[in-house]
């Protein structure tokens, strides 16, 4: 299955010390399990919209399904997606200073079992916190709509 998520109102390149000690040249993308460095679809905080495709595979359990795969962090009945935000340096090496977790269950059960379904669970959600910064923390509805299209 596809979990497409859709990220719109990114929040520019720069943020203050409201960030903590102001941060230049930011960045967002999706964090690998277990592997905090290895990064997918790196995307300037400028972008006027960033998508990340990610592959995961349903399993049946006894209260619904379950989802893993290579960007699916957390255990079962507490998984998520980490949205990770950096600097990219002038050695284009990221350093990150804050995270999103996009939470699973927030799904309602029978948009889950249509995504299943069909193939294709889409989030979407804007990337600027309240504060005009990067959005962090958790993230569940109505911070972000789940859908099947």
């Amino acid at each position: 299955m596809l979990v497409r998520i859709e990220g719109s109102n990114l929040p520019g390149r720069e943020c203050g010390q409201a960030c903590g000690p102001g941060y230049r040249n930011i960045h967002v993308a999706v964090q690998r399990r277990d592997r905090p460095t290895e990064l997918l679809g790196l995307h300037q905080g400028d972008a006027v919209s960033a998508q990340w495709d990610l592959e995961v595979t349903a399993t049946p359990v006894e209260d619904g399904w379950d989802l893993r795969g290579p960007y699916v962090q957390g255990r079962p009945g507490g998984r998520f997606i980490y949205l990770s935000w950096g600097t990219i340096d002038d050695q284009e090496a990221f350093t990150m200073f804050r995270r999103a977790k996009l939470w699973f269950d927030g799904i309602a059960p029978e948009v889950l079992a249509q995504a299943v379904n069909g193939g294709l669970l889409v989030g979407r959600l804007g990337l600027t916190d309240t504060h005009g910064n990067p959005l962090c923390a958790a993230v569940r509805p109505p911070l972000i709509e789940w859908s099947t299209s």
